[in-house]
């Protein structure tokens, strides 16, 4: 941790951090995947805040209140919910689940998605244990695997990948 606070390799607050650090690196492969110069812009201003959601996480901030912690601002996830609505204007309205699939970068976006709320929900559970978190954080990676689940659709859409709707097996 951050200033020298030791705890358990299970703590919760190492696993928040340590998923934030996962979802980073795999945003990294993604943004290598992506060819699209803006986007791959976006992505590098992500990768940015979420070091600092990581030093958020990693510091203990009953035990270092005065480290200096680079900031996270609701312009952070203002940007976010602005790229998120360009992105839906031009996409086709979903009328269905749709498979996380079609392309192999489409897929790579879908799981960093996923490790995104997976982010999120350690989040969640240290602020329900009592573990101090910045709301924003998680107001963040909310929004974050938001914008991630719209760019897997958009970029499917550039790279002409079909989108399948999932068909619910029923019993009739």
């Amino acid at each position: 941790m951050i200033g020298g606070t030791k705890v358990s390799k299970s703590h919760l607050r190492i696993e928040s951090y340590g998923t934030v650090d996962e979802l980073n690196s795999y945003l990294g492969l993604c943004h290598d995947l992506i060819e699209d110069i803006g986007i791959k812009k976006i992505l590098a201003e992500i990768q940015d805040r979420l070091f600092t959601v990581g030093s958020h996480l990693a510091c203990d901030p009953e035990k270092e209140p005065r480290l200096a912690l680079p900031d996270l601002r609701q312009a952070d996830v203002l940007l976010l919910e602005k790229e998120i609505d360009w992105m839906v204007a031009v996409l086709p309205e979903m009328k269905s689940f749709i498979l996380p699939a079609g392309h192999p970068t489409v897929s790579h976006l879908h799981v960093l998605r996923c490790i995104c709320r997976r982010a999120e929900r350690c989040c969640v559970r240290m602020s329900y244990e009592g573990l101090q978190v910045e709301p924003l954080v998680i107001i963040y990676l909310n929004r974050l695997s938001d914008y991630f689940f719209v760019l897997a659709r958009f970029v499917g859409q550039q790279l002409g990948a079909v989108e399948v709707p999932w068909k619910p097996r029923t019993n009739h």
